[in-house]
């Protein structure tokens, strides 16, 4: 009966711990760390133009994958508004343009100045 017990209490704070760790109705679960991890590889295109690599793509592919409740996209929003005040000589048409030149659309808007509430 002890081993029982004692499964049943390892249950049971397995379960503790994952309620802990999933987002609450409403909260974003997504990570500005997530969000810069994902379009890393789009810096060149950013501030260069021209055309967005293929891992620039997949990482905005996949941004559109981890933020699929509207929590999600405006946290993701206020990560790339805040990680593009980081980078002074990104060129606003070429970040515009991204999700059309690597035909994903994310309802993220990629800009310095958007307004992420909205």
């Amino acid at each position: 009966m002890k081993k029982g017990g004692a499964v049943i209490s390892m249950l049971a704070v397995v379960f503790a711990m994952v309620q802990l760790l999933v987002a609450k109705p409403g909260e974003a679960a997504i990570t500005c760390g997530q969000v810069d991890s994902s379009l890393a590889s789009c810096i060149p295109y950013l501030m260069g133009g021209g055309n967005p690599a293929a891992a620039c793509c997949d990482g905005l592919k996949n941004l559109k994958a981890i933020t699929p409740t509207t929590a999600d996209r405006r946290a993701a929003c206020d990560c790339v508004k805040a990680a593009a005040a980081r980078y002074p000589n990104i060129k606003e048409d070429a970040a515009s343009s991204l999700p059309t030149k690597c035909g994903v659309q994310i309802g993220i808007p990629i800009s310095k100045t958007t307004n992420c509430a909205k």
